[in-house]
């Protein structure tokens, strides 16, 4: 291998270990909203520092634990929605397709806004 491709990979390892820290270790957790659709449609919006769970149309079941969400039950026949990782972090999400059920974290209930756009 030449140097130019060294300093290229070089350069793509500490990018990517840029956004890795930016993802991982800059959001916080448990601290955010938990978003629920249905069909499209707003269904309710949660704190993910208050513990409790929240029965969806007797189709899904969402726990929020320890400043988690999961799907916790549902009346889906692949169980995808159920096996998923809990999410904490602002952009993540658990889809239920059969049951069109969408549950994202939306970002800090108390958020303001930090920047300026014109």
């Amino acid at each position: 291998m030449k140097k130019n491709d060294w300093i290229i990979i070089t350069v793509v390892v500490v990018v990517a270990s840029a956004f890795f820290g930016m993802h991982f270790l800059g959001s916080e957790r448990g601290n955010g909203v938990v978003e629920v659709q249905v069909d499209g449609k707003v269904y309710g919006r949660y704190s993910l520092a208050k513990e409790r769970e929240i029965e969806i149309n007797d189709t899904n079941r969402l726990e929020i634990k320890n400043g988690t969400a999961r799907i916790i039950w549902a009346d889906c026949p692949d169980q995808v929605c159920v096996h998923h990782k809990e999410i904490s972090r602002n952009g993540e999400s658990i889809i239920c397709l059969p049951n069109k059920v969408v549950i994202s974290i939306v970002g800090d209930e108390d958020a303001a806004l930090d920047a300026v756009v014109n």
